[in-house]
């Protein structure tokens, strides 16, 4: 597969810095990221970027050595993430959000040779929670503190900055296209997160080709509020200088503050979770914001009701909203085109991208047929590489021809090869023997202008196993009964789909992707019941 691979000109084998040296080289005054403390040109990253690799190569870190980097949104995160390979080191990016055991059970299990942090972030102190941990851990670590901080047990790439040289030629790595170069590990909803391997080939190639079909180019400014520690936010990085564009990062989202970003920015490219575009949507602001500018909003991981793209229509009437599928072991596997109407490819996640392959497996894992539901399942360049030291886990995932297994359900719907999602398998609610996926029911909620967002989860219940409960956030002094939705329902849905109990809350537990945490949801109703 390689080879073609190869031959079809998928994986152009080039490692990052190659591209990156190339844009400092044709625009080296070119803002190429901005966040609210300062900017950098092309040719001022580059320097930093070579800093730091001579920083991290002074303490002991080389080739094929794990750095985890635990970094929100600025600048220094592609400073400190661009600079691993010049030294061959391996990144391993997690959230801001992760604690201090969730930390200790990567830094070991990743082999970590080093930390990257920032100081603080939402009042958080990241050197202390590495200190609590330090003590516990299988192997020393060294800590990289991005901010000023005090300790001789950790290293300030802000107080050594002025002074570190450049790292010289001599002393550079220079590696192989398909070499490791990223993990990340999967949000680990349920039990202990997997880390996802992936080489330069299989992670380039997935932001080419949605630079390609989103036509992203050097004049187009992209706003990063995902993650960028992150997959979705850390392939938008790599987009940005791959088009030789400018990224505004934007440390904490509000939507205020993307709307100020919009306007001020002149921002054209945004990738978001669902729940961003609907707090935008309701944002008193936007009304008196020009968003003109706006060319493409990238939406996934849940989906976009109809009402939601009739309002996203009228508030941005020049951007096209398009909805993606993909996930931290495929890259970008599906999404609607900028050519399609989107009303017309409503409730899909658009087609399979050109150079990738969508399987709709049984249980067998043999392809079923397009209008059969069945597990999604990928095969192309973009795919990764398998999980770090998990043998259990690649066998179960990958079948025998090399269809790797996402774990989602969904359908092909029509002659174009537009795929519907109908939910996890792990999320299936199984009321008194009877199953179904809580996603055809939320679908329909969403018809519903009361609703901004909702979930179905199925509750334990001693007569029926579980039963059904709708968890629902209301748009600003919006009502709704449980008898209401019933009998918006009734009817269109099998009785037992029905939902028993509705339970208003004023926020959903959310991953830093913006998916529910429907396991952390579950925990919150039992423990509210007693």
């Amino acid at each position: 597969m390689q080879h073609h691979y190869r031959r079809n000109g998928w994986w152009s084998d080039v490692t990052f810095s190659e591209i990156l040296k190339k844009r400092v080289d044709e625009t080296p005054e070119r803002i190429a990221f901005k966040d609210d403390r300062r900017s950098v040109t092309y040719a001022q990253l580059w320097s930093e970027v070579r800093r730091f690799a001579e920083l991290l190569r002074r303490q002991g870190v080389g080739r094929g050595d794990v750095v985890t980097l635990q970094v929100p949104n600025r600048v220094e995160f592609p400073v400190a993430f661009f600079a691993l390979e010049l030294i061959g080191a391996i990144a391993n990016k997690i959230s801001p959000d992760l604690r201090a055991e969730e930390l200790r059970y990567i830094l070991d299990f990743s082999r970590s040779k080093a930390y990257v942090c920032a100081f603080q972030f939402k009042g958080f102190n990241y050197v202390d929670m590495l200190r609590s941990v330090r003590g516990r851990l299988s192997a020393p670590v060294s800590a990289i503190c991005l901010d000023a901080v005090e300790g001789d047990d950790v290293v300030s790439f802000a107080q050594t900055l002025s002074v570190l040289p450049e790292i010289r030629d001599e002393h550079r790595v220079y590696m192989d296209p398909d070499e490791i170069m990223r993990m990340c590990f999967t949000s680990g909803t349920t039990g202990n997160p997997k880390g996802v391997l992936h080489s330069f080939n299989t992670t380039l190639c997935a932001a080419r080709f949605l630079n390609r079909d989103m036509q992203v180019t050097k004049d187009d400014v992209l706003l990063a509020y995902l993650p960028v520690a992150l997959n979705w936010g850390y392939l938008t990085l790599l987009q940005s200088v791959m088009a030789g564009a400018c990224t505004v990062l934007l440390e904490r989202f509000s939507a205020r503050a993307a709307l100020e970003c919009i306007a001020s920015e002149c921002v054209t490219f945004i990738p978001t979770a669902p729940a961003a575009i609907v707090a935008m949507l309701n944002a008193p602001e936007l009304s008196a914001t020009d968003c003109s500018s706006l060319r493409v909003m990238v939406t996934g991981g849940a989906p976009a009701s109809i009402d939601m793209i009739r309002q996203f229509s009228s508030a941005f009437p020049r951007a096209r909203l398009i909805e993606l599928y993909g996930m931290l072991e495929t890259g970008f596997h599906s999404y609607t085109r900028l050519e399609d109407n989107p009303l017309d490819v409503i409730g899909t996640v658009g087609r399979c991208v050109e150079e990738m392959e969508v399987g709709v497996l049984d249980d067998a894992g043999q392809v079923v047929e397009n209008g059969q539901t069945g597990e999604l399942s990928a095969k192309g360049p973009s795919v990764h590489l398998g999980y770090l030291n998990n043998v259990q886990a690649n066998t179960e995932s990958f079948t025998a021809d090399g269809w790797f297994r996402t774990g989602d359900l969904g359908e092909i719907v029509d002659k174009h090869g537009n795929i519907r999602i109908s939910g996890r398998k792990k999320e299936i609610i199984n009321r008194g023997g009877k199953k179904y996926f809580p996603r055809e029911i939320e679908d329909l909620l969403y018809e519903n202008e009361a609703f901004m967002q909702v979930a179905i989860v199925g509750v334990p219940d001693a007569r029926l196993g579980e039963r059904n409960c709708l968890c629902a956030l209301l748009k600003p002094a919006a009502q709704i009964t449980l008898d209401a939705v019933i009998a918006m329902l009734k009817g269109r849905v099998a009785d037992y789909k029905l939902p028993e109990e509705l339970v208003i809350l004023d926020q959903f537990p959310m991953t830093p992707s913006g998916k529910i945490r429907r396991a952390e949801l579950l925990k919150q109703l039992i423990a509210r019941t007693g």
